[in-house]
């Protein structure tokens, strides 16, 4: 998952913006600089988003440069939008484990799958989250 960020050179500083996350702005002393900063904030913005439960926007703007989002807030995120309407509990059944181990998964700081969870999680949801 990538979110693409504008770098523009105000002052002696390199400021970061990213058009579809608003509320994620930094700075760097470089251009360099300023990539590492654009990923680290926008993988805390995600990660405090999904926290809290508030949406996010997917990216859609492609100018600029692009940013990875990590994957461990990917696969939270993504885990997040299949499940959808269905309870943490149910999709737990489903996977047979218990709520608490699907819970984590669906936790940016803590999410650690294994090849087998994410097999069933796709088979659960008829949705690749991994590509080998």
């Amino acid at each position: 998952m990538t979110y693409n960020c504008d770098i523009t050179k105000e002052n002696d500083k390199f400021v970061v913006r990213f058009p579809d996350m608003p509320n994620a702005v930094t700075f760097g002393n470089s251009m360099e600089n300023a990539l590492f900063m654009a990923q680290d904030v926008l993988n805390g913005i995600l990660a405090s988003h999904i926290d809290n439960g508030y949406p996010i926007s997917e990216p859609k703007y492609n100018g600029g440069y692009p940013v990875e989002v990590s994957p461990k807030v990917a696969f939270a995120l993504e885990l997040r939008k299949a499940r959808a309407n269905h309870s943490q509990k149910e999709v737990a059944q489903k996977a047979g484990m218990t709520y608490q181990q699907y819970q984590r998964l669906e936790n940016p700081h803590k999410t650690n799958p294994t090849l087998e969870t994410i097999y069933k999680l796709q088979k659960i949801f008829n949705r690749q989250f991994l590509a080998l």
